[in-house]
Formats: C-alpha cells, structure tokens, sequence
C-alpha cells in the first residue's frame, strides 16, 4: 500500500480492545511515524479526556501526545465554542464534562467530580457514553428537549469492542433510549460517521483529503466519514467488522498498512 502523509487511526477495535493492544499495530504505527508520515487518532469514545487517551497509546507502545488524539468529547467542545454556547445538560462520563469545562463550558447538571445527575437547564443536551445512566437522567434530558433545547449526539455507535472479542453498549444505545422519549433524533451527531472532526483534522494538519488514510474496523462509520470528503480508506478485520465489503481496501491487521503489494 502506498504512503500516506497523514494517517487517521480510529483506537476500539482498531489500535486496542479494551486494555490490550492489538498484536503488531503500536510496531506498525511507530515505523510509519519513522518514515514521516502524520498520525492523528480519532475515537468516537466521548467518556474520557486527551490525556487519558495519550497515556493509554503510550502505555501499549503507540507514538502519541494529547494534542494528537480527537475524541467526541473534544469535539462537542469545539461545537460549544463555534456556536457560542456556553451552558450544556450532559447525559456522559466524568471525561466529556471535564473536556467541557476546560473549554469553559459549564454542564449544568454535573457536580464538582464530573458526575451528572437528573437536575438543571440548559440550551443544549449532549448525550454519549454513561455508564450511570439512569431513568431520572433520561426524564431530565428530555424535559430539556421539550422546552426547546438542542440534541448533540456524540456518536451512534451500538457497541463497543472489548479484550476476548466481547461487546458492551455504546453510546448509540442510550442516544436511543432519549430519541424514542423525545420523539425526534438527533439535530447533529458529532463523531462519526459525521465528517465535522476529520475536517477539523485537515484543517490543522493542512493536508489534502486525498492525501490523508482513514483507518478503522467499521465500514459504516470510521470509514465513511472519511469517503465523504475524499478521503482513502482502509478496513482492518481486527475489530467489529471481520469480512470486508466488495471493492474496501482492507488489511486482517495493521501491518497490511507496510505491503506494497496491498490496494
């Protein structure tokens, strides 16, 4: 395959599942950084912050500083900042409300640990990962849906990967359970497969769609964010995905990525 200047990894399924790298992914990264390619990592995963994304990779052998990775959560707060909008009700784990605070943004129902509960208003509902989520949480998000607020979704994934080849829900499972209450999906999903934080990403590492590899284990979303803006794409059977589509450039694992023989 050729080189790329940029490579977009996605990191469930992809670089890791769960807390175990996948064999020969952190080698094959760290030698395309080595022969001057750009690495950027995108994670749907809105529950934690840069930094926690940063130690992980680096931790399992991956080249990586904060400034590197792009999540959902980071992306909600550069929505927050574009829209002006400075007051959330966050359906989400301790690391989206922090990445919120840290861009100002004040989560209306979350207290001084990053824990949300059932209370206050706001002008915006964000919903992602929750792992405390509950029935009080999901009748105060809609009370603010109902008085008019907007709906953000960070990701509409149904799964994700874990070690062992096990799932667990995703956000796309609670997205669900506040769109049937409130009778309407969604007025913007921010991860993929929306194309919003790809473009982010050209826009900083001023590279060319074309010139820029989306790499992933979903077809229908780390991927087609990618083809929506031009971008090539490659599918790694490592993750959800375990058969590619007709004409998907895949790979069975990273090092695919190294073979000059692969389309």
């Amino acid at each position: 395959m050729r080189r790329y200047p940029l490579y977009i990894f996605d990191l469930d399924g992809t670089l890791y599942r769960g807390d175990e790298a996948i064999p020969h992914a952190a080698d094959t990264v760290r030698r395309l950084v080595e022969e001057g390619s750009a690495v950027r990592y995108f994670t749907n995963n809105s529950g934690q912050t840069r930094e926690f994304f940063a130690r992980k990779l680096q931790t399992m052998g991956f080249p990586c500083e904060p400034g590197m990775v792009y999540s959902t959560a980071t992306g909600v707060a550069a929505l927050c900042r574009e829209r002006g909008v400075d007051r959330v009700f966050c359906v989400g784990e301790p690391g989206l409300v922090q990445t919120l605070r840290e861009a100002a943004v004040e989560v209306v129902n979350a207290d001084a640990k990053g824990r949300v509960w059932p209370c206050g208003e706001a002008s915006a509902v964000v919903v992602g990962i929750c792992r405390s989520f509950t029935y009080a949480l999901l009748d105060a998000a809609l009370q603010c849906l109902l008085k008019g607020a907007s709906y953000w979704a960070t990701n509409t994934d149904a799964t994700y990967p874990l070690e062992g080849g096990r799932l667990e829900p995703g956000a796309g499972s609670l997205v669900a359970a506040v769109s049937t209450c409130a009778g309407r999906g969604p007025d913007l999903v921010v991860g993929k497969p929306s194309p919003w934080i790809v473009r982010q990403i050209l826009e900083e590492t001023g590279v060319a769609p074309q010139d820029a590899l989306l790499v992933g284990d979903r077809p229908e979303t780390d991927l087609a964010c990618g083809r929506t803006l031009g971008c090539p794409t490659c599918l790694v059977l490592t993750g959800v995905t375990r058969q590619a589509p007709p004409d998907q450039a895949f790979c069975e694992d990273l090092r695919g990525l190294l073979d000059p023989t692969l389309r």
